[in-house]
């Protein structure tokens, strides 16, 4: 049905079957067109009352014929019915935090990074604004929205999909904008709330004589979590894609060609998303966007540099906690000025004194600010911060705000210099210093470290207990029924249905997940212990080579430093963590009630057992992920830079400076063909 010949005036009853039909599916189309123009594009072709005719025709036929709706039908972005709660939904691939700085140094040793890597002709960055908003993740499954799930812990979030669905600049089905749909395309964008928008809703809500919200992004973020979705129907929300996270039925050789796809697929994209391949590109952008950034109607609190091949970023890989080919370039935080009403001392997980500065509140960056971080010994002492001082403090992100100095004051006398306790103020144990930190030493046994201990120990990355968070850890803590990890394996349902919030249903499955959690991984328990300087990879590294508890627990500082990436400082670190007499009676009892610890199944078995891979270029068969799947699968190991322990350098299209440094080196090195041969003679099937 050409557009011109969409029937807007005929009664609905008087239309035949297949009319009806047809004539839903072209509004739904154009409706959905003009959706994608005006929130999209921001290039409307209607006006807003030709736009209104079309939404209520679709909506009239809809509810005449309820056999016509459909759940991705524009006219449902009014809202489904409430719920009575959220979701939680694991991610269809891990949403990851970026590595930051505010410091132009810090992004030229990114980029000498990157240029040591990858060779200097596919060196080329995407930049665009980071914006303030809310993450979230949208899963199309054959061109149609499953399902949007909030960023959460970055393994898995909220559902929100009936919620997200009211939202216009969310495609609820993927347009056809020349690529074909994948079977399965997740997709990150940023849900956010134009500053012109948020003040209209402020003024909205003060005058029916509700409170405000404090800033846009809290705004959104309520608005996106609400159980009504007729609610978030009414916020003014936008969303602009920036990233595909996980992609089947199609492919991209860079993260602009993917940026392309997402804009003929009907997102809308963030402004001026740009290409450069210097560092001195990266740092043109930033200023133009620090210059600009009052002047935008939306927040944004820096800039993100993104290496543009999607190759090399497998190559370049990520750590646990963020990527290692894209870094966020922040602006310099917003500051203000309110008064120290008090210093106090905190105590961290692992046993580090923080004095804290309790603040007369302000706004800073339209979040109220009633405390911030003096850091450290050294650092309180060099800013000579004192209860009573006026102070400019400053916000970054979701940082704890610092205090940035002290503003003199001539007609005021200041109080007494702030002095670290000598003990210990929440278990008494005299304190130590370690550089500038002041330390507990009494890891296990201090119950301000014991609380955060127990919420590490249960971690999804350690022993992954359901239910035991860091609200449970302190209850259990506060109330005398854990004063060590090992307490926790002798917990009965009965004790924990007498904390708030537990019911006996609760109670009992918490007591059941600690219970399983005796049998586990050796590298959970690793990582669980919260050892100094030891993260999830290094864990495992370490339960791989020592193979038992007992065996790391002895081991010397030779020992140590043979396990890759062991160096002498983790040495150290992790010598004083098991040769601590008291951690040392702590963790046997901790050893006594474990049961099972299965160590990772040990690398390098196979025909390619020990062989070093570097790939460089594109590959026509396969993608770079999968040739390493294959060369790991035979028992080798791909690594991302040519040295003279490499074994192979295998060269795809584009590849260059890697093959004439291997040459030099005395490197085999293979084309594609070569390589699937090799993987064949080795008994891979290609």
């Amino acid at each position: 049905m050409a557009k011109a010949d969409l029937d807007l005036d005929t009664p609905p009853e008087e239309l035949d079957p297949e009319e009806r039909a047809s004539l839903v599916a072209a509004l739904r189309s154009e409706v959905s067109r003009h959706d994608a123009l005006y929130h999209g594009a921001g290039e409307p072709e209607i006006s807003d009352a030709a736009f209104d005719r079309l939404f209520r025709r679709l909506r009239s036929l809809e509810d005449a014929f309820p056999e016509l709706a459909s759940p991705d039908s524009p006219t449902r972005r009014v809202g489904a019915p409430p719920r009575t709660d959220l979701p939680t939904v694991v991610h269809t691939a891990p949403m990851l935090s970026l590595d930051s700085t505010q410091e132009p140094e810090e992004v030229r040793r990114f980029d000498e990074r990157i240029r040591k890597v990858v060779d200097e002709g596919r060196v080329e960055y995407v930049l665009q604004p980071k914006l303030d908003g809310v993450s979230i993740e949208l899963v199309y499954e054959r061109g149609v929205l499953a399902r949007a799930v909030t960023r959460g812990d970055g393994r898995q979030g909220e559902g929100v999909t009936e919620n997200a669905r009211t939202i216009a600049s969310i495609p609820r089905r993927l347009a056809d904008g020349g690529a074909p749909h994948p079977s399965l395309l997740a997709v990150r964008g940023e849900v956010l709330m134009s500053l012109r928008a948020f003040e209209a809703l402020n003024a909205a809500l003060l005058e029916g004589g509700e409170e405000p919200f404090a800033n846009p992004r809290n705004a959104t973020s309520g608005a996106l979590r609400q159980l009504d979705s007729a609610i978030t129907a009414s916020r003014p929300l936008e969303c602009l894609a920036y990233d595909v996270l996980a992609v089947r039925g199609a492919a991209f050789r860079t993260d602009a060609d993917a940026l392309d796809a997402l804009k003929g697929w009907g997102f809308r994209l963030p402004d001026r998303v740009e290409r450069v391949r210097s560092l001195d590109g990266i740092l043109a952008y930033h200023a133009g966007f620090r210059r600009d950034r009052d002047t935008l109607d939306y927040e944004i609190d820096g800039v993100v540099v993104k290496l543009n091949d999607l190759d090399e970023r497998v190559d370049l890989g990520m750590t646990s906690h963020h990527p290692r080919w894209a870094i966020a370039f922040k602006f310099e935080p917003r500051k203000e000025v309110t008064r120290v009403d008090r210093i106090v001392v905190s105590v961290g997980r692992t046993g580090v004194l923080t004095p804290l500065a309790l603040l007369l509140p302000v706004e800073v960056g339209g979040v109220t600010v009633s405390r911030a971080s003096l850091h450290n010994r050294e650092e309180v002492g060099r800013k000579d911060v004192r209860e009573g001082d006026l102070v400019r403090v400053q916000r970054a992100g979701d940082v704890i705000p610092q205090v940035v100095e002290v503003i003199p004051e001539t007609d005021r006398e200041r109080g007494a210099p702030f002095r670290m306790p000598e003990r210990c103020p929440s278990c008494g144990t005299p304190v130590g210093v370690i550089g500038p930190f002041t330390v507990c030493s009494n890891r296990l046994g201090c119950p301000a470290q014991l609380k955060g201990r127990i919420a590490h120990f249960a971690s999804r990355s350690a022993l992954d207990i359901e239910g035991l968070g860091e609200e449970t850890a302190a209850l259990l803590v506060e109330r005398g029924l854990v004063r060590d990890l090992a307490d926790l394996f002798h917990l009965t349902a009965g004790q924990l249905s007498e904390l708030p919030g537990f019911a006996e249903k609760s109670a009992s499955k918490l007591v059941s997940g600690i219970q399983t959690a005796r049998s586990t991984e050796l590298q959970r328990l690793v990582y669980g212990l919260g050892i100094p300087e030891v993260g999830a990879t290094v864990a495992r590294d370490l339960a791989a080579h020592f193979r038992s508890f007992m065996a790391l627990r002895d081991a010397g500082p030779d020992e140590l430093q043979a396990v890759r990436g062991i160096g002498p400082k983790m040495t150290e670190q992790i010598l004083g963590f098991f040769r601590d007499s008291a951690t040392q009676r702590a963790l046997d009892r901790l050893y006594a009630e474990m049961r099972d610890l299965s160590a990772p199944e040990v690398g390098g078995a196979g025909p390619l057992g020990g062989k070093r891979f570097v790939f460089t270029g594109t590959l026509s068969t396969m993608g770079r992920e999968e040739a390493k799947e294959a060369v790991e699968a035979a028992g080798g190991r791909a690594v991302s830079a040519v040295s003279k322990e490499t074994d192979y350098l295998v060269v795809g299209e584009g590849g260059g400076g890697k093959a004439e440094k291997a040459v030099k080196l005395g490197i085999p090195v293979l084309d594609e063909a070569a390589f699937l041969d090799l993987l064949r003679a080795n008994g891979v099937e290609v």
